[in-house]
């Protein structure tokens, strides 16, 4: 069966290629109409930021091989099940389903692997899922804390997310640090208390005398530069949550007295594990199921700003990395 697959192949470089699939007998074949490009990762990808002898992701088996160029990428695809397979029961024919799955045309994937969209939810705004299964994670691996004062730097689509999120928290403060004034507006619009530029955010900090220094930090700017800053913003005993990755850049992190004598934490959150501590009692299935209620409750289709036909795929990605024309969520489109 044929089909056509974006292809990254070098630097700033991407390509359409015809390819085939062929549904194993277990497996729903899906036609495409709608994926998201990732602005974290996937640009990182893009612009040939990734450690190219890292795998595109263990957890995900419809992702293969490592990230070094020519290679698929892609994880939020959306579409109508147009064919399955023998083993298939036939309810699963003509559903509207996602899959982390790779920009094409069309895929197979089991159905284990497939979501079907809950109600109220369409093909745009399922293609948020991923951003809003981040933050679900992102919010379990922080722990916030009723009267807690929380700050999260970086308002893209996943931390607009998150924020959206922690919003239904019962928090002291939820300030948001964002240089671009559109994605700050958005900020509060998401449930931010407070949105500032990173110039003012020593005045936002300050605004309660009674507390020195933020509870919890969220950084998800994609900047290692903004480490320190989370440092400087966190309090006593306080915890920095890193939810960016940074590809091949190198965070330079400066640990000097305040990190050590204010006994300041750092965890990692990354979305393809879960936590040890939760282990107990979350599964992946859990978190996914929990992620969709979110998707329900959150505006998240309102975060697309562009439909990029997939043939004009080069301009979602200069979109992004220009961060031209108010570029936050870009979504290709499939005829």
């Amino acid at each position: 069966m044929n089909r056509r697959s974006l292809y990254f192949t070098g630097p700033y470089e991407t390509s359409v290629r015809r390819t085939s699939v062929e549904p194993a007998p277990d497996e729903i074949c899906v036609e495409t109409r709608v994926s998201a490009v990732s602005a974290g990762t996937e640009l990182l990808i893009y612009r040939g930021e990734a450690p190219t002898d890292l795998p595109a992701d263990e957890t995900l088996d419809t992702l293969e091989g490592d990230l070094s160029f020519p290679l698929r990428y892609g994880y939020a695809a959306v579409g109508d099940v147009v064919a399955v397979g023998e083993a298939v029961d036939d309810d699963w024919a003509d559903r509207t389903v996602f899959a982390f799955n790779p920009h094409e045309t069309r895929f197979a994937v089991p159905t284990d692997l497939a979501v079907p969209l809950p109600d109220g939810v369409d093909a745009e705004g399922m293609a948020l899922f991923p951003s809003v299964e981040t933050a679900t994670s992102l919010v379990l691996d922080g722990r916030p804390r009723i009267g807690e004062d929380v700050v999260v730097f970086g308002a893209g689509v996943v931390g607009l997310c998150t924020i959206a999120v922690l919003a239904s928290f019962p928090l002291g403060r939820l300030i948001a640090v964002e240089p671009i004034p559109e994605r700050r507006a958005r900020a509060r619009d998401f449930g931010a208390d407070v949105a500032v530029p990173p110039a003012e955010f020593d005045g936002a900090l300050d605004a309660d005398a009674d507390r020195e220094g933020a509870d919890l930090v969220y950084e998800l700017s994609g900047r290692p530069a903004t480490l320190d800053d989370a440092v400087d913003a966190v309090g006593y005993d306080g915890r920095v949550v890193v939810g960016s990755w940074y590809g091949d850049e190198p965070a330079v992190l400066d640990l000097g007295a305040d990190f050590h004598r204010d006994r300041i934490s750092f965890e990692s959150s990354q979305v393809s594990t879960l936590a040890p501590e939760t282990r107990g009692r979350w599964t992946k299935a859990r978190r996914a199921e929990t992620a969709l209620d979110r998707l329900c409750e959150i505006d998240a289709k309102s975060l697309v700003t562009h439909r990029i036909p997939f043939d004009d795929a080069p301009e979602a990605y200069r979109l992004l990395d220009d961060r031209a024309d108010g570029a936050l969520q870009v979504l290709l489109t499939y005829p």
